[in-house]
């Protein structure tokens, strides 16, 4: 209600809607550019983190480990296209001596569904010895897998090896949490153009998630004892 000169008046009901709306738009544009910065800082830091850490395959420098993430395997147990591209790679770096061991995480959070282990068998039908692949079944994402690699395998440097949308996220995960990491990007499985795509839009938010998870200093899913089987691969 409105008073003046000690008369009270009802104040008109498109009014308040106008003020309503005004208020909404205006919260709604500061909202907005909120998102807008926080992700553009969230991208910038990402960038930093990697910058002169990605290379190919053939001038990627040494490093005891490669960390290999997981992906997507389907129901008979084969790797997806995506996940199939990444082992290939740490499969060819170890056949040139760029790794000695090569650490696979994902998740196996149900037991008819198991990423580690499908990359294991991957990885050992094509020459790799299986006491050379080390299994964490709970990479959940990739923030765990390299707080993980870390925490409980002990990994201090690495290859990280995922695709090149993905790569400089990890990168710059792995060195936020104390793993000197380069990393090697596939852009084989690029054909697939909408799982490519999708991907590519699911990693704006992931970056501002990785922000998120090192500003938090929140600990893995699952911890436990130091895990010595990076250790004794390496040996």
């Amino acid at each position: 209600m409105l008073t003046r000169n000690g008369i009270v008046s009802r104040v008109p009901l498109p009014y308040l809607l106008f003020r309503f709306c005004r208020r909404l738009v205006t919260l709604g544009a500061a909202g907005g550019t909120l998102a807008v910065l926080t992700l553009a800082a969230s991208s910038l830091w990402v960038q930093d983190g990697a910058a002169g850490r990605v290379y190919d395959e053939a001038s990627v420098p040494q490093a005891p480990v490669a960390l290999v993430l997981g992906a997507q395997v389907y129901d008979d147990g084969r790797p997806s296209p995506f996940l199939a591209a990444r082992l290939d790679i740490a499969w060819r770096l170890y056949e040139a001596g760029k790794v000695r061991a090569i650490l696979v995480s994902g998740d196996h959070s149900r037991w008819a569904y198991d990423e580690p282990g499908a990359m294991q068998v991957y990885l050992v039908a094509r020459g790799v010895p299986a006491s050379q692949v080390v299994l964490d079944y709970a990479g959940f994402d990739t923030y765990d897998s390299c707080s993980r690699a870390r925490r409980i395998f002990g990994v201090d440097r690495a290859i990280v090896v995922t695709q090149s949308y993905h790569v400089k996220r990890a990168i710059t995960l792995c060195r936020n949490l104390g793993i000197n990491a380069v990393g090697v990007g596939d852009d084989t499985v690029r054909i697939y153009t909408t799982p490519w795509r999708n991907s590519v839009i699911r990693e704006r938010g992931a970056v501002v998630k990785a922000a998120f998870d090192v500003l938090s200093h929140r600990d893995p899913v699952f911890l436990g004892p130091h895990e010595p089987g990076v250790d004794t691969a390496v040996s």
